[in-house]
Parts: C-alpha cells; structure tokens; sequence
C-alpha cells in the first residue's frame, strides 16, 4: 500500500465534476504548506498514482487512501526525481506530474496532513511493492558538505559519526557530486560511507567520485583513488566497468604517470573488464608521454590483435607518437589496419609515418608503398612525401624506381618540382650515368622547370668524378648563361678537377674569375689548392702568391699549410745546394 501526504485546498478554484479528481489550487502561495517538498525533497523513484481508482474525502483532513488493484495501467511513475537538489523548483515536480495525469496544478496530487507534518519535515517512507523511498535532510547534508569543504584534520570519520546520519544511496551520490570538495576528504567521505550498515557498494556510487577524483589533476588523489579500486576490484570486481577504468587511465595520462595507466590496463581481466578502443589509445598515450615505447608496441600489439581501434584523430596521434619514439614498425602497422578497417588517419601523421620509414632503407619500399593510397585532392597536394620517397630511393640508388615514381608524378601527379628532379640527376650523376642525368635535366626544361645552381653543380661533379673537364667546363658555361650569380660549390668541382689531372694554370684561371660571377673564394678553397700546388708540383712559388692574394682577401691561411709552404721551399734550397756542391 502507499502512503501519502495530503494539503487541503484553502480555497477551489474550480469546482470538482468526480469523485476521482483532485482538488486544484490556483494559489502558488499554497506551495508553501507543503514543507517537505521544501526543505526536504522527497525522491520520488518507483513511485505510482492510480488516478483511476482514488478516492478523497473533502471532509476530513486526514490522509488520503489510495487504492490499487495490481494493474499498472493508469499510473504514473517517476524515477529520475533523485538528481533535484533539495531547494527543487516545485513547479518543475508539478509541470511534470500535471503533463503525466493530464492535470495543469500540483496542488492536485497532494493534500495536506496537519497530523502528518511533523513526520514529513524529517523523513517520508513511500512503500511500493517493498521499495522504501527516502527523503534528503537539507540541513544534515550542508552539515556534511561544510565539514568535508572546509575539514583538513584526521578527525574526520569521527566527526560524521557524530552527526547521527541515516545514509542511504541517494545521501552518498549527492555528496559526492557536490563540487568544491578536495577529493582527499571525498575519498575519506567513501570509506566511511561504505562501511556503514545496509550500504553496498555500487557502480552508482563509485562513478561519482571517479569523475570528481579525475577532474582535479592531483596526483595525490589520483594514487588513493587507484588503491580504492583496487581493493573495490578485488572485493566485487562486478562493480568496475571499463568506462571508469579508462578515466583512471587518461587521469594518470594527463599526470604523466605511465606506469600507473600501464598498472590499470593490466588489472582489466582481474576485473572482469575487456579493453575498448579508448583504453588502448589512453594506455599509448600515457607510456609514450614518459618515453615508455617498449610497453607501449606490447599494448599496441593486443589492440591489433583485438583489432579495436579508435576514431581517425586517435589513430592519427598513436601513429605520431610511434613516430617520435623511432617505432615506425609499429606505426606502420597501426596504419595498415586502420587502412583495413577505411579508417584513414589525418594526412600530417601520415606524411610524418612516410618520412620516418624514408630514414631507413629497410623500410623505404614501405613509404613506397603507401603512396599507393594516395588519390584525388591528398595526391595532388601531397609533393613532400613524394619527395621524401624520391631521395630514399636514389639514397639506396634504386634510380629506376625513382624514375618510375616521377613518371607516375607527371601522369598523375603531384606534378614534380627542381627538388625531385634534382634528388634523381644527382643519383645518376653519383653513379656516372650521365647520359641518364642529361635525360632527365631535359625533362625538367621541357616541363617548363629552370634548372638552378643545384642541378648545375651535381652534373658538373658527375664530370669532374670522371675526368671530363671539357664537359664540366661545357655546362659551366651554361650556368653562366643562365646565372648572373653563380655559387662557389660549382668552381669548386671545377677546380678540384684540375687539380687531380694536375692542370693547375687552369685551376688557378678559375679562381681568379670567380670574383667576375659573385664568388668569392673561402679559405678552405686557397687551402686546398695550396697543398695541391706543394704536393703535387712541388711549386712553392706559385703557392706563395696565393698565401699573399689570401692576406690582400682578408684570409688566413692555416698554420699546417703554412709549415708546408716552407718545407717545399727548404727542400727545393737542400736540392739546389747539394747540385752546386756537386759541380764544384
């Protein structure tokens, strides 16, 4: 049978047609005979009105009876009132009764009770079907909220002890959901709740100060909150789900406290809990923030295998953080199944994954083939990976699959700029195939692409490696053609083509003409041509007048070279003098 509290209408505003409608109130100032509504909202779960088969009697002011007949039609329940505060809006509890019973006044479902007031200013018990409903004490829950804000001491425990609290599920929740209370004293508030008789502790209760507990960032807590779990976990482990375990995890995450998210992600199958995506991205995540790599490709390993992955963002940022750590195996890997799974990561990590594979020459096929992926707008913009794959592969001097890509480039874009052909001419001329490096600078015009100082200069060491200094001095003078300016790399090759066929009048023209286009001579430039000229030819004297063109420039020449200036020249005075005295 349920119980409950009636207000008698002081005054009808409208007239009663039935015995089974309610009195209705048009006052608001009559919501203020109904304290316990007040001060003390009642929770209202389970609870049910038979509009079709009560009864009131207007004569008394007594307790209204309702009657049921165990037929659930007709009645009106309400089971998400637990949440109000104590100080709820009563026309909020009315509006939503009146739209359930089809009345327009609270006033309608309740009468007053003189002889039933004292009873409900503390507490009332609504029993349906054996549910026992009760009330919030307003005074003895800001008594417990000013106690936890503002106590620091060891005496708490012994302080609620001492406020006679009738605790139930709903008193507990409300606490905890209560801001501005450090988490050390909600956590001490739990323990103490918990303990107490005919309190069970339940996934209700424990989500509250989880989420309270993850949003203050204190490592402190956040070790006490774990320890708490543990022992929850161990006691009734039916209670964890994987949702509050992954707040745990990215509540260690954002500490930085990788092992400690390592710790929950391993206790999952002691707790009756199968990871999700989001436990495998949180758990990444934190050991990658502390470097932790090694654990984490063992926690990437089991998402793989579980194949749950989270959305493209998260994907994206695992990949990166593979790639910071030098796991580019491991992000490979998570690309390929997100790949599987049309999950296609933001194209940054994906550039980032395809530069990192590029470093390696064992994993450059890898970058190759992932270009394969690449179509549409991604393809046309996506000129630095493709070069990326160009130099990898003329760096491991597969130049035939570097040619191959740039074909595909020009067919189907990106469209290749100097960059790529240059990354391919100087592969060739690297390897002394320059008829092939010809080709492709020739390309390069006809795609309406300048050569610059670059190409220039890696054609004119291709030569110079070889020995055909009249098709370096050829492509010179191209440079000089189509450069105002010319670099000092290009006379340089040059130069030092000379004077390994010993052709120093030559190599000595070309550094006096360098001041004509720009350059000017380094001393590592004098340096080298001086040792050449001492070494070489023995020709001190020519090595001379560099030293004093090197001091006129402002240059200095190192103390080595220097010393071995000198050294010619005595060895060319002993050779003399032994000369006369042997003709004398």
């Amino acid at each position: 049978m349920w119980r409950s509290i009636a207000i008698k209408s002081r005054q009808a505003a409208h007239s009663l047609s039935a015995a089974t409608s309610y009195n209705k109130v048009s006052s608001a100032s009559h919501f203020s005979n109904w304290v316990p509504c007040q001060q003390n909202l009642r929770f209202l779960s389970n609870l049910s009105v038979n509009t079709n088969d009560t009864e009131i009697d207007h004569s008394s002011h007594g307790s209204a009876q309702n009657n049921y007949d165990g037929d659930d039609e007709g009645k009106v329940t309400d089971t998400h009132l637990h949440n109000f505060s104590p100080q709820a809006d009563i026309n909020e509890v009315s509006h939503h009764y009146s739209s359930e019973n089809g009345d327009t006044h609270m006033d309608n479902f309740v009468q007053r009770s003189p002889d039933l007031a004292e009873e409900a200013n503390t507490q009332i018990h609504g029993e349906v079907e054996g549910h026992v409903d009760y009330v919030i004490d307003a005074d003895k829950l800001e008594n417990v909220l000013s106690l936890l804000q503002s106590s620091t001491d060891a005496s708490l425990e012994s302080s609620l002890d001492n406020m006679d609290l009738h605790l139930h599920e709903d008193f507990i929740v409300k606490v905890l959901e209560t801001p501005l209370i450090v988490g050390d004293n909600l956590i001490k508030f739990f323990n103490w709740a918990i303990k107490q008789p005919d309190i069970n502790v339940t996934t209700r209760l424990v989500h509250p100060l989880v989420r309270a507990i993850c949003s203050e960032l204190r490592k402190k807590d956040a070790y006490a909150l774990w320890d708490l779990v543990k022992d929850i976990g161990e006691e009734e482990n039916t209670v964890l789900n994987v949702d509050l375990l992954n707040q745990l995890i990215a509540l260690f995450s954002k500490l930085g406290k990788g092992k400690a998210a390592f710790e929950v992600f391993n206790k999952f199958g002691d707790f009756g809990c199968v990871p999700d995506s989001e436990t495998y991205h949180y758990t990444i995540e934190a050991l990658c923030r502390r470097s932790i790599f090694d654990w984490a490709s063992s926690v990437r390993e089991k998402m793989l295998r579980a194949e749950a992955l989270p959305d493209t963002e998260k994907i994206g940022k695992i990949i990166c953080w593979f790639c910071k750590g030098d796991k580019a195996n491991d992000a490979y890997l998570v690309y390929l199944l997100a790949k599987e799974k049309n999950k296609y990561p933001p194209q940054p990590s994906v550039n980032f994954l395809i530069g990192l594979l590029c470093q390696k020459n064992e994993t450059v096929k890898l970058a190759l083939e992932m270009l394969d992926a690449f179509s549409g707008p991604k393809r046309k913009y996506a000129i630095k990976p493709f070069s990326s794959v160009i130099r990898a592969l003329c760096r491991i001097k597969d130049l035939d699959g570097a040619k191959m890509l740039l074909s595909k480039m020009v067919d189907e874009g990106p469209p290749p700029g100097n960059a790529v052909f240059n990354s391919i001419i100087n592969g060739y001329s690297k390897c002394g195939d320059m008829k092939e490096a010809i080709k492709m600078k020739q390309l390069m015009v006809r795609r309406g692409l300048k050569p610059d100082l670059f190409t220039y200069a890696v054609i004119m060491s291709g030569y110079a490696s070889g020995g055909q200094m009249e098709e370096a001095c050829k492509v010179l003078s191209e440079a000089k053609k189509k450069h105002s300016k010319l670099s000092p790399v290009m006379y340089h090759t040059v130069i030092r083509g000379y004077c390994k066929l010993e052709q120093f009048d030559k190599a000595l023209d070309l550094l006096a003409e360098m001041k004509t286009f720009g350059v000017q001579a380094n001393a590592d430039e004098y340096n080298k041509l001086i040792q050449s000229l001492c070494l070489k030819a023995l020709d001190w004297e020519r090595a001379e007048k560099l030293l004093e063109k090197m001091k006129e420039d402002g240059l200095h020449l190192n103390g080595i070279t220097r010393g071995l200036i000198r050294a010619v020249k005595e060895l060319e005075d002993e050779g003399i003098e032994k000369e006369v005295g042997a003709e004398a």
